[in-house]
């Protein structure tokens, strides 16, 4: 599936509300339905008839590229070469964030995980900005990441290619598609989303320079527009309370048992959703073990998701594999810790 990083089911949420003309969403939704089927496609084919990168896009040591769709949309993919590996910053502001925030990517991957790139191998991450009119939406189809420039209603215009932590999410559904390939639906997918925030809001701090206790564990801080109210788009450390349709648990007794049913309204069964419940247990963890997030706490998510989950894994499997990556990366005591922050979301 293209994963979005705003859920459909919220945006019928905001409109029914008033918060946006239905009107207004039906663009987005309907790029939704269109691009639905690709990413499942390519993500299938990695995980299962050995399609390498090279035969998707030819691999670099390292290159990004930033296009201009120009207002169009997903047949018009990439659209028209606006910068690439080497040149310097053009007069298109979401341009250079795309590509600075991709380099931002790319470096914590490289240097503090080892991986070069979304598939390993040096993949070139290519971008494109100005999807659609208005499009309140950025998401990774399989293939390449996409941004569009907010209408000012859900989110502020230019913020999806200016916020490091989106960016990094969308970068970050690349690897688990090069990785574990986590299924999109039920928990699964919502282990695919919330590893998606986990390392969006690592490559944030990894930029910052900020400890565990130092971050805002913010997706989308401060880029939502005039009628989704609240701080972000998802909050790792208060699930449920980042904007007022925010309807994440934190623990499994608050568990969204939703459908797999195509139906928008169902986050393909909750995967939006019920991602708050890991993503509090790696909050848990982080700020537990302290110090710099990404040096013992990433690693452990890391190695789980690169070595040890697979396509139909469940919290139980997850929690269980960053327990194993724990203790044989940094010992009894770390694994202790990351048992513990599971336990106390309900996860066992």
């Amino acid at each position: 599936m293209t994963c979005f990083i705003l859920p459909a089911h919220l945006l019928i949420e905001l409109a029914e509300s008033g918060g946006v003309d239905l009107r207004d969403t039906i663009g987005t939704l309907l790029a939704s339905s269109a691009l639905r089927s690709q990413r499942e496609v390519l993500t299938e084919a990695v995980q299962f008839l050995d399609v390498n990168a090279a035969q998707l896009r030819g691999p670099s040591s390292e290159f990004k590229a930033v296009h201009d769709v120009q207002g169009g949309d997903e047949r018009t993919l990439p659209g028209v070469l606006r910068r690439k590996e080497g040149d310097g910053a053009v007069a298109d502001s979401a341009v250079n964030d795309a590509f600075d925030n991709a380099d931002r990517t790319y470096d914590f991957y490289r240097d503090v995980l080892g991986r070069h790139s979304v598939d390993g191998n040096g993949l070139r991450l290519v971008s494109s900005v100005h999807f659609g009119s208005g499009f309140d939406n950025a998401f990774w189809d399989g293939t390449q990441m996409v941004y569009g420039d907010g209408s000012g209603k859900v989110f502020q215009v230019g913020a999806l290619a200016r916020d490091t932590s989106v960016v990094g999410h969308e970068i970050t559904h690349g690897v688990v598609q090069y990785t574990a390939g986590l299924r999109y639906r039920k928990q699964s997918g919502a282990l695919n989303e919330s590893m998606a925030d986990v390392f969006g809001s690592l490559v944030k701090q990894h930029a910052l320079g900020q400890s565990a206790d130092q971050a805002d564990w913010l997706i989308g801080a401060g880029i939502l527009g005039t009628q989704l109210q609240g701080v972000a788009l998802r909050s790792l450390q208060d699930p449920g309370r980042a904007h007022q349709l925010d309807r994440q648990p934190a623990h499994m007794r608050n568990y969204v048992d939703l459908p797999d049913d195509g139906n928008p309204r169902n986050d393909n069964g909750g995967v939006h959703i019920n991602s708050g419940i890991p993503n509090k247990a790696f909050h848990l963890t982080a700020t537990r073990l302290g110090g710099n997030a990404w040096d013992r706490a990433g690693k452990v998510w890391y190695d789980a998701l690169a070595t040890k989950l697979r396509v139909n894994s469940s919290f139980g499997d997850a929690a269980a594999a960053t327990v194993a990556s724990a203790q044989a990366l940094f010992g009894a005591e770390v694994a202790t810790v990351v048992r513990s922050a599971w336990d106390d979301v309900g996860v066992r």
